[in-house]
């Protein structure tokens, strides 16, 4: 178990970078914007077709780029490159474009988004080209997934990065793809010893879930999202050690 770097529980964590309006979610200009400020970065990958890691939250383009067809594992990089993000100038960019530009300057926290959409074990090949992203980066970076199967495939392939799990109370309208066991198994934070994880970033909503209580009390770093006013952040830092952030400016040590 690598442990993660101290920036991690100092620095406020920007939710898909420092977005805003004219500043889209996950853009280069919302990552340049986080720096700027002295921010930490959280961020989100999915799989291009060709595997290539993409940072972008949705699994479907309609939301951010008015595509109102199509998906980022049905696209290639260079049909992605040729979008906008919602109605900027910024495109979507790929994994190392970004960690070429946050070039360890702060902590970067990244999230493989589920390539099954259900946790389930056939997770392909995006952890293990995370992975090849990430070798010889030279900055505070860790990695994480709600799929347990990602966060163990990725840690198998780097296993000198920090690693963990996100996590939420699974509500059942939320999470339709899971039955009840698979909820509650997740849940429970069941698999995290098994994947080698170090922290969690756990739903801001949840926390007073047993389950963290017991990874606190082993001295497991707690991490939240998503924070959206001072008032929130008082409420979660009552547990958690750190925050993720968005929709306001957080103090900075």
């Amino acid at each position: 178990m690598i442990p993660l770097h101290p920036d991690f529980l100092r620095l406020p964590l920007a939710h898909r970078g420092l977005h805003g309006p004219g500043v889209p979610e996950n853009s280069m200009a919302a990552f340049r914007a986080a720096i700027a400020r002295g921010y930490g970065i959280e961020c989100d990958i999915q799989r291009a077709l060709d595997d290539t890691p993409m940072v972008f939250h949705d699994y479907d383009l309609a939301r951010l780029t008015g595509e109102a067809r199509g998906t980022v594992a049905a696209s290639t990089p260079a049909q992605l490159a040729r979008l906008r993000l919602m109605g900027s100038g910024e495109g979507i960019p790929t994994l190392a474009d970004m960690l070429a530009e946050v070039a360890g300057r702060v902590p970067l926290l990244i999230e493989i988004k589920d390539p099954t959409a259900d946790s389930g074990p056939d997770v392909g090949a995006l952890p293990g080209r995370v992975a090849a992203a990430l070798a010889g980066y030279g900055g505070p970076v860790a990695v994480m997934s709600f799929n347990p199967h990602v966060v163990a495939a990725f840690h198998a392939a780097a296993p000198g990065v920090a690693v963990g799990l996100t996590t939420c109370g699974y509500d059942a309208e939320e999470w339709p793809a899971l039955d009840a066991p698979a909820r509650a198994h997740l849940a429970a934070i069941a698999d995290f010893d098994a994947v080698g994880a170090g922290f969690v970033s756990h739903d801001r909503a949840d926390l007073a879930n047993p389950a963290v209580a017991a990874l606190k009390a082993r001295g497991v770093p707690v991490l939240c999202w998503t924070v959206g006013s001072p008032e929130q952040e008082i409420q979660a830092r009552r547990v958690a050690d750190n925050i993720t952030f968005e929709h306001y400016l957080p103090a900075r040590p």
